[in-house]
């Protein structure tokens, strides 16, 4: 029988993975033991730096073994090439890339790369496993799919806080913890560094978080103190800097080049041949491309070991997934290079509102996909008062949560309520939601009485019906006088006028004999 001199037979087992480190290995004998106790989608929480691709590759290797089809789902098209080269690197050459025009695609083959986008414009190719890359990111495309076929599913992110994801997935495998994986020294342990701060005291709001021209302007005004503060913390260290907006992240670049430092924008804006010379210069260990300047493009997939710095200039107050991606591009470790740790410069403040949470992430994971719906809905509001972030009273970090970062030190609480009771929490009576939190009911009832009555009463009037909605009394740091005016809510207003109501009908009817 004469041979071809090309082979199209895929020879899978010839595939060749790096030995596995005991969290990896651990996880993927539960993604197994999942698959047997009936967990069709299952989803796997892996921090950034843990090898995400990897534990979702060798998945896939093994269903290609039993003579399956696989897919591994990309979030965005420039992340299809670098998939696929790291398919080959693992042996994995026999594989296509759905996408239009793409010289390596073939219906053949039995492994799939394809990015969202492309699939949401395609119909899905039969297969029997799909890994799907940050998850965390939920297209319909793909959440309609595996809703509506037999395939398994197995979901990767180091952050699945988003709404919905424990209806789709039955099964949460925690690959490991941020603190034993610096333990173990995949990551770097983080030093951070409370910089100048963006003031966003009063800044515009929408749905709870600050919208992106508030925090472009109140960004604006601390530019000169990015590039003084980062000159005298981290000056040679490749770094990451995260704006508001990509006019912001426009500006800090010029007045970064103009200081003599050579940065470079990496924005939606950015072309892919831009992106691909900007890759290819700062993955360079000597390259003279010190800074990179992103609003999310970096946040999410980019992987240069060496960056030594964050500096996060966004602010945040309900995304702690947001927040952890931007921290975790410099927390990757790099012993070739030196890299013993990564500098977080912090200007937006995000470090000390998310610190209680990010500790317990830190050190705990997630013990349900529903628990991370939560942490990404609640508003932290920075305290009035201007004080120094806390610090570990055992090691002197700063800033510290519930547990320290540094030292693992955890503090006990004077009292197990240290705050009013459900202040952090959505403001209900009934099933009509009044407020985000007991702060945003607050604000919007001074909104009111400034408006409606005397003035000289109304400071009395917004505390009597704080107290009357709430069943507690408002913080006695809430100044009447300092609070925004914001919008009310349609249930607010209903419930104001409902009581006002009651009041003159109360009147109207006189005492009671």
């Amino acid at each position: 029988m004469q041979t071809s001199l090309i082979d199209y037979e895929p020879n899978y087992n010839a595939a060749e993975f790096p030995v596995p480190r005991p969290f990896q290995e651990s996880a993927h004998n539960k993604l197994r033991q999942g698959a047997r106790d009936g967990h069709r989608c299952q989803f796997l929480m892996s921090p950034t730096g843990s090898g995400k691709t990897y534990l979702g590759m060798r998945a896939i290797h093994e269903a290609l073994q039993k003579g399956k089809r696989a897919m591994f789902v990309c979030d965005r098209t420039t992340l299809i090439n670098q998939t696929s080269e790291v398919a080959d690197q693992y042996g994995l050459s026999a594989h296509s890339i759905i996408q239009a025009g793409h010289w390596r695609y073939d219906v053949r083959e039995q492994f799939q790369i394809a990015s969202i986008q492309t699939l949401a414009r395609r119909s899905w190719p039969d297969t029997d496993l799909i890994v799907i890359d940050e998850a965390h990111a939920m297209y319909a495309a793909w959440t309609n799919h595996i809703q509506n076929c037999s395939t398994h599913v197995i979901a990767l992110s180091a952050t699945p806080f988003s709404k919905g994801l424990g209806k789709l997935f039955t099964n949460l495998i925690n690959a490991a913890t941020m603190d034993e994986l610096t333990q173990s020294g995949v990551l770097v342990p983080m030093r951070v560094f409370s910089c100048t701060k963006i003031n966003m005291v009063g800044a515009e709001t929408s749905g709870g978080e600050w919208t992106d021209r508030a925090s472009e302007q109140r960004g604006m005004d601390i530019i000169g103190d990015v590039v003084i503060e980062w000159q005298k913390h981290a000056q040679n260290r490749k770094t990451i800097v995260f704006g508001a907006t990509i006019h912001h992240c426009e500006e800090m670049c010029r007045q970064f080049n103009e200081s003599g430092i050579m940065a470079a924008t990496f924005t939606s804006d950015t072309t892919a041949p831009e992106r691909a010379a900007l890759l290819k210069e700062y993955s360079k260990p000597d390259s003279q491309l010190k800074i990179l300047i992103s609003v999310e493009a970096l946040a999410k997939g980019f992987d240069v070991r060496d960056v030594g710095c964050v500096c996060d200039c966004r602010p945040l107050r309900k995304s702690l997934s947001t927040a952890i991606q931007m921290w975790g591009r410099g927390l990757r470790s790099s012993t070739d290079t030196g890299k013993t740790d990564c500098i977080l410069l912090d200007f937006s403040g995000n470090i000390v509102r998310f610190a209680d949470d990010f500790s317990d992430i830190y050190y705990n994971g997630l013990d349900q996909l529903d628990a991370g719906e939560k942490l990404d809905k609640a508003i932290r509001r920075d305290d009035e008062e201007d004080k120094e972030p806390s610090k570990c009273p055992s090691c002197g970090f700063s800033p510290c949560g519930k547990r320290c970062i540094s030292c693992g030190h955890e503090s006990t609480p004077k009292s197990l309520i240290e705050h009013l009771p459900g202040e952090m929490m959505e403001v209900k009576i009934g099933k009509q939601k009044l407020a985000d939190d007991h702060k945003h009911l607050w604000e919007q009832l001074c909104t009111y009485t400034r408006s409606h009555g005397k003035r000289e009463t109304a400071a009395a009037r917004a505390w009597y019906l704080f107290q009357d909605f709430a069943k507690a009394k408002p913080q006695s740091k809430w100044k009447f006088d300092e609070q925004p005016n914001v919008p009310i809510s349609q249930s607010t207003l209903n419930h104001i006028k409902r009581k006002q109501i009651a009041f003159i009908n109360g009147v109207k009817k006189g005492p009671k004999k």
